[in-house]
């Protein structure tokens, strides 16, 4: 043991520094560690300020918030500010507790110069949760390297409606590709130990991708079963498969309850059921939301209490509401007990962080791990594998060798901004741009590829490519489409990109509270596709948009289409790759593509009935299928499936489902082969199809390779009318196919045994195993 008060010698255990430092603080000095300050409030002119801390931080402080993320200082200059904040307080204050930076970190640490990844619904759309864990593990070291210690990511919502503008930064649909990429997320960014990680946030707890009308932070009817089968799931499996370390509420009410004051959300399903045992935090201004927006307080000590009350542990981003604990408090509105509880949860996390021992970082080498070469690498990779192809006649691949001349055209085609999704550097910055002059001045970011510099670059000087924007990515501007039409009628082919604007900022057309009625292209995009499309050159549209859009005008009048989410710094190159062939497209769909906006929700596991397959229940003037399946994406090869092969568990035993891939085309690929199952005779009506697992096999021409899946009981199971989570013996149809509507491969298996009870802290997800023949 070492001299001085216990908690700060390492030789002891967590349970004993915790309990000895809670004794040692004063009510107010409690309170602080539940809070956090925004960097500006500390700052002047981007410096530390001390005069400023020292106000702040008088009672010490939880966290700062987001120092890479207000700011374009550099890897290094935010190191420097980083230590200066940790050694003001661990140096100046009484008891010298260390602070916990937290950032942004969706599609990529939100910092200058760090890698701009693709936006998460992109990675979805990879179904490769290995590149995830890989990409998260570069997000963990950048983040290492400036002393951030807390990520405010993934998203873990399902999303089901494409009018809600947050959609990008999910998933997607699915409950099982979610939670599969979210725990890759969690796995690279926490690491074995958090001593040498990055805490991360599954938000947002619960429901919020299901709002009313689609619009951000509405509130949300879902009754229990649903959000536990479908919305708790994805944080479910990164409670128990990755130990995910904090939760953030949603900002929505679930049933009139808002999720920042609901207990039955944050300690009932959220630790109770779940098993949850990290800190919860408020999404920004949640705590406050209940007496400014929902009405459930009718002061800022009762909202305060109602929250912690609840379960959530601290408020960001800044000490706001929390500061009336104290008089909660005096008034008997709450227990100081409660406040020990979350303080207790939130010193834990710094032990565990090793902060008390190593509250320091290097500046002189932070700027070594940010957007390295192999960095840019695996961006690259990432960006080539969320191209979705979803149509094609024939006109892609285009062979280099017969070409003279392409077209680049669209708004998307030369602007690497409109390669960033809401939450990357600096495009979330943009609310903050300072203005000179009556002009935005431009923020540094590293080098992004666009489309036309990624096909320069293919291509060669052996093709000439030429670029007209032809109109914006909004407005009503049509002067430029007459002279993207006329490059377009003398060249090979034209590649029209278009799209949306990701941000917060009023000019944005999809991002966080940026929900539209319209799933349509924004401004004049259609009409410039249908025009150039009008020349009779093959027209290969491409959509780079955090928008699920209505396509049905785009495919009619195009050759082919190929659509990604924001794909971050490589997009250019990775969309080259894919047009020129010298990369097979394996995107699939994270998310069904309907045929309008009128169809929505439209996702592929709606559960009985909700196919409305029979005539009488098909819509008068639109078929009830999505224009885009969930799961689709097209290969430049084939690719030809066995029968599967069942061998059949029970409800305690698994079952084994294995099928025979084969590349029957005549250039390699990549298959992401997909398991569906429906329980065809249940007590409560079950999903008509339900994707359960996955699996991404690179086949070589001519090449067959054995996919297995083994599929636990408890992965079968759902709530029964009383609640209870169980699988019933019965009878189970499982599809092997490329998407949820290209099912080639089905068995149908009678599952023996009793009803089988699971909690659902248990649940195992699907394995998979690939092997050649």
């Amino acid at each position: 043991m070492t001299e001085g008060p216990p908690y700060r010698d390492a030789g002891r255990s967590t349970a004993e520094r915790v309990t000895d430092l809670v004794g040692r603080m004063t009510l107010a000095e409690k309170v602080a560690q539940l809070g956090a300050v925004w960097l500006s409030s500390i700052t002047t002119d981007d410096e530390f300020d001390p005069d400023k801390a020292g106000e702040c931080f008088r009672n010490g402080i939880g966290q700062v918030t987001r120092v890479g993320g207000s700011t374009c200082l550099g890897p290094h200059e935010s190191a420097e500010m980083v230590d200066a904040i940790q050694r003001f307080v661990v140096e100046r204050t009484r008891l010298g507790v260390p602070i916990v930076i937290h950032e942004e970190a969706v599609g990529g640490f939100l910092h200058r110069d760090a890698t701009v990844f693709p936006q998460a619904l992109a990675l979805a759309a990879t179904w490769d949760p290995d590149l995830v864990e890989e990409a998260a593990g570069v997000i963990r070291v950048q983040m290492l390297a400036v002393g951030a210690r807390h990520a405010l990511a993934p998203v873990l919502d399902v999303a089901r409606d494409p009018r809600w503008g947050r959609v990008e930064e999910t998933y997607g649909e699915s409950p099982e590709l979610c939670a599969r990429m979210g725990v890759a997320f969690v796995k690279g960014l926490q690491g074995d130990d958090l001593a040498d990680g990055v805490m991360c946030t599954g938000k947002h707890f619960l429901g919020y991708g299901a709002p009313i009308g689609g619009r951000n932070q509405a509130p949300v009817h879902l009754g229990p079963r649903e959000l536990r089968e479908v919305y708790a799931e994805p944080f479910a499996a990164a409670i128990r498969e990755a130990g995910l370390a904090t939760v953030m509420n949603s900002y929505s009410s679930v049933d009139g309850i808002p999720c920042a004051g609901s207990r039955e959300i944050l300690t009932e399903l959220l630790r109770d059921e779940l098993g949850f045992d990290g800190t919860v935090v408020a999404d920004y201004f949640a705590v406050r939301q209940l007496e400014t927006h929902h009405r459930t307080a009718g002061d800022r000590a009762e909202a305060a209490s109602q929250a912690l009350s609840a379960g959530l542990d601290v408020e960001l981003p800044s000490l706001d509401y929390y500061r009336s604990l104290p008089e909660a408090v005096a008034a008997g509105r709450i227990d100081e007990a409660l406040i020990d509880t979350a303080l207790g949860r939130v010193l834990r996390q710094k032990f565990d962080l090793g902060l008390f021992e190593n509250p320091y970082v290097d500046p002189s080498r932070a700027g070594e791990v940010f957007d390295t070469p192999a960095q840019r690498s695996l961006a690259r990779r990432a960006a080539t594998g969320a191209m979705c192809l979803l149509s094609n006649d024939g006109t892609l691949p285009v062979d280099p060798a017969v070409l003279t001349r392409v077209a680049v055209i669209g708004p998307h085609a030369d602007d690497p901004r409109l390669l960033q999704g809401d939450y990357h550097h600096p495009t979330h910055l943009e609310v903050m741009t300072p203005i000179v002059d009556g002009q935005p001045v431009d923020m540094p970011t590293v080098l992004h590829v666009t489309p036309l510099a990624g096909l320069r670059a293919a291509l060669g000087d052996a093709v000439e490519v030429v670029h007209a924007k032809g109109c914006a990515d909004a407005g009503t501007d049509t002067t430029g489409i007459s002279a993207a039409v006329a490059v377009a009628a003398v060249s090979d082919v034209a590649i029209v990109c278009v799209g949306t604007r990701s941000g917060l900022t009023p000019d944005a057309t999809v991002g966080e509270a940026r929900d539209s009625v319209s799933l349509d292209l924004p401004g004049e995009q259609i009409r410039l596709v249908r025009e150039v499309a009008a020349t009779g050159t093959p027209t290969v549209v491409v959509v780079i948009s955090g928008r699920v859009h209505a396509l049905t005008d785009v495919v009619d009048a195009a050759a082919a289409v190929i659509w990604t989410a924001p794909p971050g710094e490589e997009g250019g190159s990775a969309l080259a790759d894919v047009l020129v062939g010298a990369a097979d497209p394996s995107g699939r769909l994270p998310v069904s593509f309907p045929r309008h906006v009128g169809q929505i929700p439209v996702h592929h596991d709606m559960r009985a009935r909700g196919d409305r397959s029979e005539f009488w229940l098909e819509y008068v003037d639109s078929p009830v299928t999505p224009l885009f399946p969930f799961g689709h994406g097209l290969s430049y090869t084939t690719f030809g499936y066995s029968e599967p092969d069942v061998a059949t568990g029970s409800t305690t035993r698994p079952t084994l489902v294995s099928v025979e891939v084969t590349n029957t085309g005549d250039r390699d690929g990549t298959e992401v082969v997909q398991l569906y199952v429906r329980d065809d005779v249940a007590s409560t009506a079950r999903p008509i199809k339900e994707l359960i697992g996955f699996g991404r096999v690179d086949l070589r021409v001519g090449v067959t390779r054995t996919v297995m899946f083994t599929v636990d009981p408890s992965r079968l199971a759902f709530h029964r009318p009383d609640m209870k989570l169980v699988t019933e013996p019965g009878t189970f149809t499982f599809w092997v196919g490329g998407s949820s509507a290209d099912t080639r491969s089905a068995a149908r298996v009678d599952l023996p045994g009793e009803v089988a009870e699971f909690d659902r802290r248990g649940l195992v997800p699907t394995r998979v195993s690939v092997s050649s023949r």
